[in-house]
């Protein structure tokens, strides 16, 4: 079973992908993808986010918001602002963040792999959300946005990567969060064939990011036919070694103190936890230390070590000791995928966004959670468990706009 095949991309012509790349379509709101696209008439976010260019009350699911998106993709390939490949090539998609280089494969991968748990899940995701992907998958006949997936360590991979990066690249650019994003054309038979042996050689591939894109390529394909041969059997990715990903903690946030005050709450945590004030926010070193803030002060949270199990890929996760040892039983909430008094923070957007909710009134409480480890995710998808949802932020994030992978 082949893992990844060549594509044709549809990518920004040269010069014009500053004009071209946004931001993953779910990391932003809707007033943050409305600004970010005010004066850009081919921000990506048009196609991904087309919402924006209706009034505020209209409904974003609204079949005619899917297909102003094909509209707006259709005005960008008849601009020439992207343009699409002769014949099918591998990309090598390179992300710089800080001084720090993530080098990745950009190929359409099996989704027949994919139904078959050699590409490994480890999310749950929510109807309304697949959903929604998959109608906008429908309406432009495309997929807009890549799968981000990690490969396990394999240095003859790592190396073709590197040697690909030594040409000019066909992208250069750098967004307005600093990130630098290039991308390299892959082609020649001899070279694409040895890209898909070295992975095919692999035994398995882990979804890191994209869990409702991955879904909803499946859904689409359920619906067109089995034929592994055709485009739309097959859903677009980047892949990265492993260890060279980045996750950060996906922090916590909530509504109220489930009726205590808060001197009953802080009464409470020391029992499961050692608390202690700090001066500082507190950003965990380890997986069973948590920050918190409530009523305008930081503390640091350090689990007893009795309560951390050593053998449970999932119980060991941070999310999981803060669920068992506070979320639950001291807030009540039972089911964060559903329950409207929790909600979630990446990593990325820093303790000022914490404070600002507390402090603001929106939240009574903030959780800051030591990020959970790519071997920790790799181990869960392994033993064909699921991670509580909000587990991972990975960043830096893959833009959208960069490759789509057309279904011919």
């Amino acid at each position: 079973m082949t893992f990844i095949k060549p594509f044709r991309a549809l990518r920004p012509a040269p010069a014009r992908a500053g004009d071209v790349l946004a931001p993953p379509y779910d990391v932003v709101t809707g007033a943050e993808a409305r600004a970010r696209a005010a004066g850009k008439p081919w921000s990506f976010l048009h196609v991904s986010r087309p919402e924006i260019d209706f009034d505020e009350s209209v409904d974003p699911h609204d079949r005619a918001v899917y297909a102003k998106a094909r509209e707006n993709l259709d005005s960008m390939i008849a601009a020439g602002v992207l343009i699409r490949d002769p014949s099918p090539c591998y990309y090598v998609y390179r992300l710089t963040r800080n001084g720090d280089t993530h080098t990745g494969l950009a190929a359409i991968a099996s989704l027949d792999a994919y139904a078959a748990n050699r590409i490994r899940k480890h999310e749950l995701t929510t109807p309304v959300k697949e959903d929604d992907r998959v109608h906008q998958i429908e309406a432009v006949n495309a997929q807009t946005g890549p799968v981000m997936v990690a490969y396990p360590s394999e240095p003859t991979l790592d190396a073709m990567l590197a040697r690909a990066t030594e040409a000019e690249p066909a992208v250069d650019v750098t967004a307005e969060d600093g990130v630098r994003h290039q991308l390299w054309v892959v082609g020649g038979e001899e070279t694409v064939g040895a890209f898909t042996r070295v992975v095919d050689s692999l035994p398995a591939l882990y979804i890191a990011d994209g869990h409702h894109r991955s879904a909803a390529a499946a859904r689409v394909a359920g619906t067109r036919g089995d034929d592994p041969s055709s485009s739309h059997n097959s859903f677009l990715t980047v892949l990265f070694p492993h260890h060279a990903m980045t996750i950060l903690g996906y922090n916590r946030v909530i509504r109220d103190l489930n009726g205590r005050s808060a001197d009953e709450l802080l009464a409470a945590l020391a029992n499961p936890f050692q608390v202690e004030a700090a001066g500082e926010p507190v950003w965990p070193a380890a997986g069973g230390e948590f920050g918190m803030y409530l009523a305008g002060r930081w503390y640091r949270l350090t689990l007893r070590p009795q309560l951390v199990p050593a053998d449970d890929p999932i119980g060991r996760l941070p999310i999981t000791l803060l669920t068992r040892n506070a979320i639950e039983p001291l807030f009540g909430i039972t089911d964060p995928r559903t329950d409207k008094r929790i909600d979630f923070v990446g990593g990325g957007k820093g303790p000022g966004e914490l404070e600002r909710q507390v402090a603001g009134g929106d939240m009574a409480v903030a959780f800051t959670l030591y990020p959970t480890q790519m071997t920790d995710l790799m181990a869960v998808a392994d033993a064909g468990a699921i991670m509580p949802p909000k587990s991972t932020w990975f960043e830096p994030k893959l833009a959208d706009g960069m490759v789509s992978h057309v279904l011919d």
